[in-house]
């Protein structure tokens, strides 16, 4: 995607089925874990944005031998060093997060560096909680650039603060089987964004580590544990899935997302459900999830905490209900890839909304709507879930559409082709 703008046509009555990339979630916690397992360890259906092409080049920086044909990655490892440079993460929240817990374990200093917003991005927490087992973490007043030099044989008893990232939480958990004794990780405040730390303790115990969650106040990572080398399959993206199943809410019709079933360890692939809530018509079979529209929608009051992500798709998909819909608790969107509280309430009511902002979250209240060019502010969830407005608003422009290269590269193609 090279223009610098692009026009939405509405669009009604659709009546598809897709398919969408690999999970960039799933792809970050199987490449961080692929990181930590001598052997070999290959990944089939990865995700291929950028997110993940970050992940890699860490890994390869590293010393891990990483080859990718398609959307199987495959990683070698032997012995893992700090690079000269620092690792450079562009403004991937997850690879700092992940790579930046994982070198914990690797003697030497790493210094880990993205863009000019990675760097308003806090990682405070995770460098305290890391310092706290034993290791050296520098950073620039709790933003990046952070560097990490492990000094040795680290674990016992840390505290994370549960209310800005769950990555934070994720990162220690996949490192912890480096520990040199019992790993015990206390979560101070209540934990935010639960379904992806569920997601990533699933995913080390399809690889033989077993992390005991005591009710998300604490977790414990038994000693002597390792993950096994070998094949792994990655989910399809349920985030990705989400523009496909509110397309089919908003311009009516049916969406049915082929590759992904509602048994999905990913929380986003409940969005579904949120939308039946609204009004639509929801299906599942083993390996696919049917929406389909309705007349009427209906404004809803939901608290997003456990699935931050849908808060963009959701929040336009207001806009065609009838009523206010107010989602709440996710103030953590605003240490995102832009404030995307902020973002949204400016690009709503440039659709025509009425918008009230909080700290936590938003009110929309649908009125005249009418075109607007929409700024996406190297979000990409932005210009991804503000297409779906142009669905049934003439002259909904996207600017930069190509910053969907993040996590889902071709989105526009598969997203122009709906029918």
């Amino acid at each position: 995607m090279t223009a610098s703008r692009i026009e939405i046509h509405p669009r009604k009555h659709l009546n598809a089925v897709v398919t969408v990339p690999g999970s960039k979630s799933c792809t970050a916690r199987a490449l961080a874990m692929a990181a930590l397992t001598p052997g070999i360890s290959t990944l089939t259906g990865a995700a291929q944005g950028d997110d993940a092409g970050y992940m890699v080049e860490g890994l390869r920086a590293l010393g891990a031998g990483v080859t990718r044909e398609d959307d199987t990655v495959t990683v070698t490892v032997r012995r893992l060093a700090p690079p000269r440079t620092p690792l450079y993460l562009g403004n991937s929240g997850t690879a700092m997060r992940f790579l930046a817990a994982g070198c914990a374990g690797i003697p030497g200093t790493t210094v880990l560096d993205g863009t000019p917003r990675m760097r308003q991005r806090p990682i405070g927490d995770l460098a305290a909680a890391l310092s706290e087992w034993g290791v050296s973490v520098a950073t620039a007043d709790g933003y990046p650039p952070v560097s990490i030099t492990s000094q040795g044989p680290f674990g016992g008893t840390t505290h994370i603060q549960g209310g800005a990232s769950s990555q934070y939480l994720s990162g220690l958990l996949m490192t912890a089987p480096q520990a040199a004794r019992e790993a015990i990780i206390l979560v101070e405040g209540e934990l935010v964004s639960k379904p992806y730390v569920d997601l990533t303790v699933a995913m080390m115990a399809e690889r033989g580590v077993e992390a005991e969650n005591q009710q998300y106040r604490a977790f414990r990572v038994a000693t002597g544990q390792r993950y096994a080398p070998g094949d792994y399959a990655i989910e399809a993206d349920a985030s990705g899935a989400s523009y496909f199943f509110a397309a089919a809410a908003i311009a009516g019709g049916r969406v049915r997302v082929r590759n992904l079933a509602a048994s999905s360890l990913q929380g986003d692939a409940r969005f579904p459900w949120l939308l039946e809530r609204m009004g639509c018509r929801v299906q599942a079979g083993p390996d696919w999830i049917e929406v389909e529209g309705t007349d009427r929608l209906e404004g809803l009051d939901v608290d997003l905490n456990a699935l931050p992500d849908m808060a963009q798709t959701l929040a336009v998909t207001a806009l065609f209900a009838q009523g206010a819909t107010t989602i709440r608790n996710v103030a953590n969107l605003r240490i995102k890839e832009c404030d995307r509280i902020d973002a949204l309430v400016r690009e709503l009511r440039k659709l025509g909304a009425a918008v009230t902002e909080f700290d936590d979250g938003l009110r929309i209240v649908p009125q005249e709507l009418r075109a607007a060019e929409i700024d996406t502010y190297d979000d990409h969830r932005m210009a991804m879930s503000f297409a779906l407005a142009g669905l049934r608003i003439p002259g909904v422009v996207i600017k930069d559409p190509g910053c969907v290269s993040k996590t889902f590269p071709d989105f526009f193609e598969r997203f122009q082709a709906l029918a």
